[in-house]
């Protein structure tokens, strides 16, 4: 399996080497570990014309067609790894990506490049061939969906009398508005054809049988166990049944002030719409397979630590929050360890995952480019200086942070230093959300590429024992 940091020789040219070392390896060895094309390769396979899924069997000669759908930020791999099991058994597969990459192979599958973090024509287009192949199935078809996080900007579609520029400002200023995407979500899935189960509801009244394979970024998710066993609670995701209600999608726009920045079609539509406008809330005769979960990236992680002899601790797979206020605090604690020796001794590794955000009330302040890893690291190279040797990675562990092409940053005790002699300002940086450039002048950014995975936010901070 090829490497999934493509820059570590860059990362490890400077800076506290050894720690950087350290948490690049727990990083690496855990995103190989997270790779949905090897997941679902470990429980699907053919046998003639008999398709196995973990403990579950299918027989493909009964079925008219076979359909792959697809989208999300690691809907890449999970395509491929489908498309390749069925082979000529699979009538036609479209998949909607955020990035196409040239080590992308598919035999009977159209790949879309979408828009994310907001939705695009190319893949309102795809949406639209989706919904083709659908209302013109069978009781004798079966569809094969793999959904991962990002589904719902990749996968936009709007519902008659919005528009696509309409999703778009929503999404845009929700993302901006400090609002977690379980909030997002409950207005975007209200407003789509796609999202919230409205999918797989229209699958469902065409009599056609529902696979799915996803991957919960959500936190709370509980870690996952047997994959190969079909997962009875799947919820959320253009797939499965929807846990947001409209009455939610009311409260955030109250909760949040957003009456007058929202489109005024789509707050007028959320607030007077009745019973017909509310999302699926169950699928029964649906079977799904959960490969991945949120704690899974922690959980690995630790697993690979310990491997490597280290000290691991796992703080939370709940994390949430302002994310140059998160980098501040692992900074902090890094002290914390290295002065009294709590929560743990260094040296040793933390670990968390979850999602952090940033919060943008007047684009008129950005002045480049970013994501919560990248404000998130920045932020902890400013208090890590009094942390010798400390170093913390932060990534979106699909591989795109923000709006910046890389998976997040990496800074560590040296990055201040480094930031002042290259006449980079982290402070006006953070101001301006121009965290990308910032990291990118001290050689501080990390880049992946597509992962194959897609479980929000994961940091590794290392801390060395303090030397007398």
């Amino acid at each position: 399996m090829s490497q999934k940091i493509r820059n570590r020789a860059d990362i490890l040219s400077h800076g506290d080497v050894k720690s950087r070392e350290i948490v690049l390896d727990i990083t690496e060895k855990t995103l190989q570990r997270l790779d949905s094309y090897q997941r679902i390769k470990s429980i699907m396979h053919m046998e003639g014309d008999i398709l196995h899924i973990g403990t579950k069997s299918w027989d493909l000669s009964k079925k008219k067609n076979v359909y792959l759908l697809g989208a999300g930020k690691a809907c890449n791999h999970m395509a491929m790894a489908v498309d390749e099991v069925l082979g000529d058994h699979l009538t036609r597969g479209i998949a909607i990506v955020k990035i196409s990459e040239p080590t992308d192979v598919f035999r009977k599958t159209e790949v879309y490049v979408g828009g994310h973090p907001l939705p695009n024509e190319e893949g309102l287009r795809a949406c639209h061939k989706i919904l083709d192949i659908v209302d013109n199935a069978g009781p004798d078809d079966l569809f094969i969906v793999v959904i991962s996080g990002g589904s719902s900007a990749l996968m936009s579609c709007p519902i008659e009398g919005l528009t696509l520029q309409d999703e778009i400002d929503v999404t845009d200023v929700m993302l901006k508005s400090g609002a977690n995407i379980f909030e997002i979500n409950a207005i975007r899935r209200h407003i789509s054809q796609m999202n919230g189960g409205m999918l797989a509801k229209r699958i469902e009244a065409r009599g056609s049988e529902l696979i799915g394979f996803g991957i919960s970024d959500a936190v709370a998710s509980p870690a996952t166990g047997d994959i190969g066993i079909p997962y009875a609670k799947y919820r959320g995701t253009p797939m499965g049944p929807d846990q947001t209600t409209l009455e939610e999608a009311r409260r955030v726009i109250r909760d949040y002030g957003v009456e007058d920045r929202l489109p005024k079609k789509v707050v007028e539509y959320l607030m007077n719409v009745g019973e017909e406008g509310e999302t699926p809330k169950a699928f029964p005769n649906n079977t799904y397979f959960l490969l991945n979960t949120l704690p899974d990236s922690c959980i690995y992680a630790k697993e690979v630590a310990e491997e490597m002899g280290l000290n691991a601790m796992i703080l939370t797979s709940f994390l949430e929050g302002e994310a140059k206020d998160v980098g501040a605090i692992f900074g902090s604690i890094a002290r914390e360890i290295q002065t009294y020796g709590n929560p743990v001794q260094a040296p040793c590794v933390l670990l968390s995952s979850g999602e952090a955000t940033t919060k943008i009330l007047d684009n008129a302040t950005i002045t480049g480019h970013g994501g919560p890893g990248q404000e998130e690291t920045l932020s902890f190279a400013l208090v890590a200086q009094k942390a010798p040797g400390s170093c913390l990675l932060s990534i979106d562990s699909e591989g795109t942070d923000g709006t910046a092409p890389i998976a997040g940053g990496i800074t560590d005790s040296q990055s201040y230093a480094t930031s002042l002699e290259k006449g980079v300002d982290i402070y006006a940086s953070l101001r301006g959300h121009a965290a990308y450039e910032a990291l990118d002048a001290i050689g501080d950014t990390v880049f992946t590429g597509n992962t194959g995975t897609n479980l929000c936010d994961f940091n590794v901070m290392y801390v060395p024992k303090l030397e007398k």
